[in-house]
């Protein structure tokens, strides 16, 4: 039997194979030798939580209640973030919410 490799997502090392794709259960990420391999040719461009594409100047909607680091402010749940901006970081966008700039992950936003 051979080794199964860590989770592509959270490095976890307790996988399984279902017979159609293998699972990592502590982070619920599912992938088959086919997604494996596209992700490897990723371009890192920022994707919102659908897989939508982001780019400069787009609005967002929060998907999810976020408190914010160092501050009593939480984001709630439906909250327009109008004309982000794209960071270094793929997984994070800039945008203005209350009149604070912060920094959002994407993966709690949707594009709208």
């Amino acid at each position: 039997m051979s080794e199964m490799e860590n989770c592509p997502k959270c490095q976890g090392e307790n996988n399984y194979f279902d017979g159609t794709s293998n699972i990592c259960p502590d982070c619920g990420y599912e992938w088959g030798e086919d997604a494996l391999h596209d992700e490897d040719k990723s371009d890192n461009t920022s994707r919102d939580s659908n897989g939508e594409v982001l780019a400069d100047g787009d609005s967002v909607t929060v998907i999810k209640d976020l408190p914010v680091k160092g501050s009593s402010m939480v984001v709630k749940r439906g909250t327009k973030v109008k004309n982000i901006r794209l960071t270094d970081d793929f997984t994070h966008i800039e945008g203005k919410v209350e009149g604070s700039s912060i920094y959002l992950k994407t993966e709690f936003l949707k594009k709208s």
